[in-house]
């Protein structure tokens, strides 16, 4: 399993102190928040692409880098940034060929009750009122993504107004930057 070889790797990482070079606090030293996507082609490309390192900025990554309602754990993770941690400007960070882009929600409960979930629990949780549909779709385009999650942050209540937010679309392949129009 390839866990079990993780956690081999893991306990050379900590016998040899090889942590020693990523040691910082837990305040960024650039005073920025990224929200993006989980991509795992993003891991190394966006730090290389902006050109930071362990411990200049916050990461809060999710399915899409998507901000889905005002009172989303995304939203909740910028605010306490901004006042727990010292972050003063936002990145939304949308990218080219993004697997959310058209996924389809009414696909993935089909793959659910596939792999063995009930239809009674499917409907259990439409039941609690979570629109299951909505909750696990995607979105027609990045830049749209982007526009609506920055929309949501600038017009939030408890977001201080002193907070710069911007959205971006970084290329999956080339790493450059295009800034989306948010106005």
């Amino acid at each position: 399993m390839i866990m079990e070889e993780m956690l081999a790797h893991n306990m050379d990482f900590v016998k040899n102190k090889e942590y020693e070079k990523y040691k910082t606090s837990k305040y960024p030293n650039l005073g920025i928040a990224v929200i993006t996507c989980m991509d795992t082609r993003l891991i190394e490309l966006l730090p290389k692409a902006l050109g930071f390192k362990n411990g200049d900025v916050k990461i809060i990554k999710n399915a899409g880098g998507m901000v889905l309602t005002p009172f989303d754990s995304t939203v909740r993770s910028a605010l306490i940034s901004v006042y727990e941690l010292g972050v003063d400007e936002i990145m939304v960070i949308g990218h080219t060929e993004c697997g959310v882009t058209d996924i389809s929600a009414p696909k993935i409960v089909d793959r659910m009750l596939e792999r063995g979930i009930s239809k009674e629990c499917i409907d259990m949780v439409r039941f609690c009122e979570i629109d299951i549909d909505k909750w696990l779709s995607g979105f027609d385009s990045p830049e749209q993504s982007v526009k609506n999650s920055v929309r949501i942050l600038r017009n939030h209540p408890l977001m201080p107004k002193d907070v710069h937010i911007a959205g971006y679309i970084i290329d999956i392949v080339t790493g450059g930057l295009k800034k989306v129009s948010t106005d």
